[in-house]
């Protein structure tokens, strides 16, 4: 048996009926048994200071432990104003202190960006993806994954209806898997 591989997945949409969390749900579906997808909750955590950091936040504690543990990351955003969502900044910025401690430095890491529009979040993904690097974490280059045209993906029991989107997403966790084997921490 191959070995179970633990994913932190952090969404940047705290809306109960996010279309990332629905999409986070149906990607905990189509990944292959070696993945075990968890969300990590980032809404809890307050913004960065580093004054806190000599009494960090249980919110900021919880979030370090949970992706500290996790042997990758997936982060699923969507796009405001052409960026990423404050609260998932927030989450990399509490993630990657204190300085030279990082939780997330070699991790291997996804982006997934999904939006209503057109463009799927591409700026978002693309910032998302900006900070990852500067960060030292092993950011699956291929295949990109920009979900446009999300609200119409999913049905009254926010079940993904979509087949194409779906065999996409199973294709995308596949060569998920194969990028955690390849750059995972032993």
């Amino acid at each position: 048996m191959s070995k179970q591989y633990q994913v932190a997945v952090m969404v940047g949409s705290l809306r109960k009926q996010s279309y990332n969390r629905k999409l986070a749900h149906a990607l905990a579906e189509l990944a292959p048994p070696s993945l075990s997808l968890r969300i990590a909750e980032i809404g809890e955590a307050p913004f960065y200071n580093d004054e806190l950091e000599a009494a960090p936040p249980s919110a900021w504690l919880a979030l370090r432990d949970a992706v500290g543990q996790a042997d990758a990351a997936l982060f699923l955003t969507p796009e405001y104003n052409r960026s990423v969502p404050a609260v998932l900044k927030n989450a990399v910025d509490v993630l990657s202190r204190p300085y030279g401690k990082s939780v997330l430095t070699g991790k291997p890491a996804a982006v997934i960006s999904a939006s209503p529009g057109a463009l799927g979040a591409f700026g978002a993904n693309h910032h998302l993806r900006q900070s990852l690097m500067c960060l030292g974490v092993a950011t699956m280059a291929s295949p990109e994954a920009y979900i446009s045209g999300v609200a119409g993906l999913f049905d009254e029991h926010d079940k993904l209806n979509n087949a194409s989107t779906r065999d996409f997403l199973t294709a995308f966790m596949l060569s998920f898997e194969r990028w955690i084997q390849a750059n995972a921490k032993a």
